[in-house]
């Protein structure tokens, strides 16, 4: 066989004994570690399924419609017996090779039917499915009825907001409920006297008679019920409620929910089951239970924020307002002796929600200790605060989305999961309130167009001829000038927008309901707003491949705004984008659950196995940084974490915390304090445990803010925390409809700090730059910038110099803060001469190595290199 797989000569036959030879060194492998014979490999007796898995079914017309299978087995039966008959008639020996032939392919599909290339088709040119099909993939028989079965005491229906509810509560209809709980209103009447027998009680339920109602009421006391809503994502797409029995015959559902299940009331529909066991039922209600999951399991940022109306309504009642000469303020001024006094004060219509009031209540001092004291505030964040538990302190913030999720935070850290609840049921009440009695609603009048924007477009229009001309001249080639066109246009658009977000904020000092609605992050985003009243600026155009190569983005922008409305060819423009948006969304939703599912399947082994593996390993963390930008501080990734060592402050010497405790809030402010860059804390990757991880190595489980306990299953939920917002994100895509999000690219290095400038491994040669100027271009690729403190030496800041750059600052001169550094042209990559002398090329051949391409715009010839 060797010998053959060598030197075959035609692919086909080379191919069947390079094939063969894998079969048999494998016998040859296994036969010296186990006793395997190559015999027990031939099948003697093809076994048949039972009849109830391959059924045959009589239509009308005498006809039938049968399982594949049968098909299948028909054709190995057909076969083998004319196989036996040619044997016994002793008929040639083609022939025979010819049946046996045959007889294998009918077993072989048989097995496995959508391997082959010639699968056996039945009519129509479709596939059979054979033995494996059944098996395999989401409708096989493993995933579709061993691990996932369809369940009794389950009903699904619409879902629409209850905002009446508490947050443990949700809302079920009546005739579901009876329906849902039938078994147990049985045994009740039954227990009760009612009816003697089965039947008779399965009547009465049918006849929903009054004495079913109470039943039904007590038997609801303590059971709460289970609501899904596909997709599932994450664990927090299954959530316990106590049920409130309702009419109608949608499912009510607490707004404050709706982020977890990612749920809105434009038509969804929530799955409802039932648990029936009583430790099913103990298990849904302490584990389960929507109030005792605020918390994100994935960051462990609240998940329970109020938002759209809510936010909206708490921004408008603790937003302040100013007397003009044309509005004067109800009570503007006045001060109060304690949070009561304004509360009927406002009740009483003597004091204006937005007034600036002075009030004496309880703050938080500098060492968090709480203390009376009179501030001044907004009469109407004295009413929020009246819901912020007492030993939060006063809270006197207008208050964003943001905020919000900060404040709930902090009430969880102080108070804990009931008073939490019980607060974000309040603010929902509050929010809804205010934002219906402020009236908040928005008219095309709100959309302001800055006057500037004409005389901003006329010049951005008179650069890109600029750079046109200089592109006809020859003096830049086609990728320069459409980056340059495309910078031109970035930048007027921010312009734009800079000025629109002004003239908004300072309208009716930011009462203007759009600003509102952006700002308090209840809708909305800076983007949205700048197309409504800015410039809808460049679009995207859709791309073949993945990769942004050039021509992603148009480089005609659209000038109108929606509020001025689009002409004829802009509004073509934007339908190119938004079309991409929606395909997007359709491919990509199905990529991000499989991967959701293959992060899945490798991490769910991951339990947490015993408390402490007692390894001496860790890995060293450092602060995220991009360039000197922080990206997310040491306090952030080393919280919830164990020390591997003592940390300890490097210029006092005490210690801050001992070896192998955890990493709380207040010891993170403590190394935050000190000049400490690096922690090294113990991880998952070096645990030792034998099975699984332990607890010291994982840290604090961020669904409850506290050391994880054994048994906690958190490699499935790391893999629902990254699959669950790569799916939203996929989802999102289509809501900003196309338009391009281009950044203005970096080119030039400030200094962020006044000190005096160093250079380190800096190499530079005189030359000119853009303007005429002579100026030092750099010509090493590893040099880097420094700012140092004048007379210590410490370094502020360090910053990598581009190759290609030119200095704007002296060696040791002295540098305000803000003052450029270095600056370098983004869109060239260049290949600077050190040298004066006359250049040659190596190996340029035309055709080969590089062709010449006449540029239609400027009829200029230019070389281009093809291979490098």
């Amino acid at each position: 066989l060797r010998d053959s797989a060598a030197h075959e000569t035609s692919q086909q036959r080379k191919a069947e004994a390079l094939k063969r030879l894998r079969v048999v060194e494998a016998f040859r492998d296994a036969a010296t570690r186990v006793e395997n014979r190559p015999e027990w490999m031939v099948i003697r007796m093809v076994p048949v399924i039972p009849p109830e898995l391959r059924p045959l079914v009589p239509l009308d017309g005498g006809r039938f419609a049968t399982s594949d299978l049968n098909d299948l087995y028909r054709r190995v039966i057909i076969r083998n017996n004319r196989l036996k008959r040619l044997i016994e008639i002793k008929a040639p020996e083609v022939i025979l090779r010819n049946e046996k032939r045959m007889l294998q392919e009918a077993v072989d599909s048989l097995f496995d039917n959508s391997r082959k290339v010639n699968a056996v088709r039945a009519e129509g040119n479709r596939a059979l499915k054979s033995l494996s099909d059944m098996l395999k993939g989401k409708q096989g028989r493993f995933r579709q009825n061993l691990l996932g079965k369809r369940v009794d005491y389950s009903g699904r229906s619409v879902i629409v907001v209850g905002p009446e509810l508490k947050l443990h509560e949700c809302g079920l209809p009546k005739n579901m409920a009876a329906e849902l709980f039938k078994p147990f209103i049985i045994r009740k009447l039954i227990e009760r006297g009612i009816v003697k027998t089965v039947k008779s009680a399965k009547k009465i339920v049918d006849r929903k008679d009054a004495v079913v109602w109470d039943i039904l009421e007590n038997v609801l006391k303590g059971h709460p019920v289970l609501l899904n809503r596909a997709p599932t994502l994450h664990r927090l797409g299954i959530q316990a409620f106590q049920p409130r029995l309702i009419e109608g015959k949608a499912i009510q559902l607490h707004p404050l929910v709706c982020t977890a299940f990612n749920a809105d009331f434009d038509g969804d529909q929530m799955a409802v089951h039932v648990p029936l066991g009583p430790a099913a039922i103990l298990e849904a209600s302490m584990l389960m239970l929507a109030s005792h999951n605020i918390l994100n399991p994935a960051n462990g940022a609240p998940i329970a924020v109020p938002s759209q109306d809510m936010v909206l309504g708490l921004y408008y009642v603790t937003k302040g307002k100013r007397s003009t000469e044309n509005e004067k303020i109800q009570g503007e001024g006045r001060i109060f002796y304690s949070d009561e006094e304004v509360v009927i004060a406002i009740n009483e219509k003597q004091l204006s929600k937005h007034a600036f009031i002075k009030v004496r209540t309880m703050v938080r001092d500098e060492n968090d200790d709480l203390v009376q004291k009179t501030i001044e505030t907004v009469a109407g964040r004295v009413l929020f605060n009246q819901l912020v538990p007492t030993e939060v302190g006063f809270v006197d913030e207008l208050l964003t989305k943001k905020k919000l999720q900060q404040i709930i935070s902090m009430v969880f850290k102080r108070t804990g999961m009931a008073r939490t609840a019980q607060f974000l049921d309040d603010i929902k009440t509050l929010g809804f309130q205010s934002a219906y009695k402020g009236g908040l609603s928005m008219g095309l009048g709100d959309i302001q167009i800055p006057k500037e924007k004409d005389i901003l477009v006329k010049q951005a229009q008179a650069d890109v001829a600029a750079v046109m001309q200089n592109y006809q001249m020859g003096l830049i080639t086609n990728n320069e000038r459409y980056n340059q066109v495309i910078d031109i246009w970035t930048r007027i658009n921010s312009q734009i927008t800079e000025t629109l977000m002004g003239r908004l904020e300072k309208e009716n000092q930011g009462f203007n309901s759009i600003y509102m609605m952006m700002h308090s992050g209840a809708r909305g985003s800076r983007e949205q707003i700048r197309q409504l009243g800015g410039m809808r600026g460049l679009m995207a155009k859709p791309q073949k491949s993945m990769q942004g190569s050039v021509g992603e983005i148009i480089e005609n922008p659209i000038l109108s705004n929606f509020k001025e409305g689009l002409d004829v060819i802009e509004y073509f423009i934007s339908t190119h984008g938004a079309r991409k948006g929606l395909a997007d969304t359709a491919m990509k939703t199905a990529d991000a659950g499989y991967l959701t599912r293959r992060l899945v399947d490798v991490s769910q082994d991951v339990i947490v196995n015993e408390p402490d593996c007692g390894t001496l390993r860790g890995t060293e963390t450092f602060a995220l940084k991009d360039n000197e930008d922080i990206v997310e501080p040491l306090s952030e990734r080393i919280l919830g974490r164990t020390a591997v060592h003592d940390i300890i402050d490097p210029l006092t010497d005490e210690l801050i915390l001992a070896a192998g405790e955890q990493i709380t809030e207040e010891i993170t402010r403590r190394i935050d304090a000190t000049s400490i860059e690096s922690v090294e804390i113990r991880s998952v990757l070096t645990c030792e445990s034998k099975r699984g991880i332990c607890g010291k190595c994982y840290g604090r489980n961020l669904a409850t803010g506290r050391m994880v306990q054994k048994g906690e299953a958190v490699g499935v939920i790391a893999a629902q925390s990254i699959g669950e917002p790569g799916t939203q994100l996929t989802l999102r895509t289509f809501h900003v409809g196309g338009t391009a999000s281009n950044i203005a690219v970096e080119a030039n290095i400030r200094a962020k700090f006044a000190g005096i400038v160093e250079f380190e491994d800096i190499r530079t040669v005189a030359g000119v730059n853009a303007e005429g100027g002579e100026t030092n271009v750099v010509m090493g690729r590893s040099g880097e910038v420094r700012i140092v403190e004048k007379g210590t030496g410490k370094v502020f800041i360090s910053n990598h110099v581009p190759y290609g750059s030119f200095l704007l600052a002296k060696e040791g001169q002295e540098v305000e803060k803000g003052q450029e550094l270095v600056n370098w042209d983004p869109y060239n990559a260049v290949i600077l001469a050190e040298f004066d002398g006359i250049i040659q090329y190596d190996a340029l051949t035309e055709g080969v190595t590089y062709r010449e391409e006449t540029d239609e715009q400027t009829g200029f010839r230019e070389k281009v290199i093809v291979e490098s």
